[in-house]
């Protein structure tokens, strides 16, 4: 695929922003909905600020998830992924590689800096 209009991936980024619920972090990376809000779970930010659509910082389009500074931890061990879900729907919408894993324990809270998800432009 040669293209794909900025206004087209702005929709499927819209999404993500529109639909997320949750932000959990999780021990692995979760593939069903069931995964990220249970079993890999470790900790949850409910509600994140996610930004409008935008240049990706080399390509393509992105949404920028503004930085957790009060997520509360539930579970213990080590996380190394988000996952952003739409618990209404019981929908994964999006997962990835924290930027560096931590290790957290129940009853805490949890931090992040600021990430982006980011569509690359067509090739």
């Amino acid at each position: 695929m040669a293209y794909i209009n900025d206004d087209i991936l702005d929709l499927a980024l819209s999404g993500i922003d529109d639909d997320t619920e949750n932000l959990y972090i999780c021990s692995q990376e979760p593939t069903t909905y069931t995964e990220a809000q249970t079993t890999y779970k470790l900790g949850t930010k409910a509600t994140p600020a996610i930004g409008a659509p935008e240049n990706g910082a080399s390509n393509g389009r992105r949404v920028i998830v503004a930085a957790v500074t009060d997520g509360t931890v539930d579970g213990t061990g080590t996380a190394t992924h988000y996952a952003l879900t739409d618990n209404s729907a019981s929908k994964l919408l999006a997962t990835g590689t924290l930027s560096s894993s931590q290790a957290v324990t129940s009853g805490n809270t949890f931090t992040l800096t600021e990430f982006s998800i980011t569509i690359p432009d067509a090739v």
